[in-house]
């Protein structure tokens, strides 16, 4: 069975993304699996860039020495909201807008705020992803998704994290930390995005019987 890190920590974003890739022949391993590395700077323009960046770090800080136990590939995605009323923000400072440990109340109270000062404007929004594979240094596999919606005029829900109690989808009638894991996984941006990547691994692995080739 072929291993993927998946360099993340945050126990949300992993509960999705095992779900989403549950039926691929693949042991998914977290940074949790490693030993403790300092997270790189993420510099990147946008979130390619910076899903790209971290793909790269951790196959060079991490996967390097794990592949001793044999083949292991390392996946990253960078995600967030963007807000077409704020110029895009908190766009890719959204797991740090304000500053690094806010609370996301605090957030959702800033991001109100600034909207409370612009109230002709529509309050159109997306959640973007974008995700990177890397094996050996080298980038191997790359994909971006989105789903649009719009900002709620107050939090709502206590299902999903980050930015989904904020985050309206006109279709479901609701926010993303009101619906089900199921619902959420369906349509949202890191849903289609790991549903890309696990159509690439399945195509991959029938040419393969197994082993994943680099292109």
């Amino acid at each position: 069975m072929s291993r993927i890190l998946v360099a993340t920590t945050n126990p949300g974003k992993l509960r999705e993304i095992r779900r989403i890739l549950a039926h691929i022949p693949v042991e998914l391993l977290s940074l949790s699996d490693f030993p403790r590395v300092a997270e790189p700077e993420e510099t990147g323009a946008t979130f390619e860039e910076n899903a790209r960046l971290k793909a790269l770090y951790y196959d060079e800080a991490l996967a390097a020495a794990a592949r001793e136990s044999g083949p292991i590939d390392t996946v990253a995605e960078d995600s967030g909201l963007v807000i077409d009323a704020l110029n895009g923000d908190p766009g890719v400072q959204s797991a740090r807008f304000l500053r690094p440990d806010a609370l996301y109340p605090e957030r959702f109270a800033e991001i109100f705020r600034r909207l409370a000062a612009r109230p002709s404007v529509l309050r159109t929004a997306r959640f973007v992803a974008a995700v990177a594979m890397v094996r050996a240094s080298t980038v191997i596999f790359e994909t971006t998704a989105t789903v649009e919606g719009e900002i709620a005029l107050e939090a709502r829900g206590d299902r999903g994290f980050g930015y989904d109690p904020i985050f309206y989808y006109p279709p479901y009638g609701s926010t993303l930390a009101e619906v089900t894991d199921d619902e959420k996984i369906a349509i949202a941006h890191r849903g289609r995005a790991f549903r890309k990547l696990g159509e690439w691994l399945e195509s991959t692995e029938r040419r393969t019987k197994g082993m994943f080739p680099v292109p």
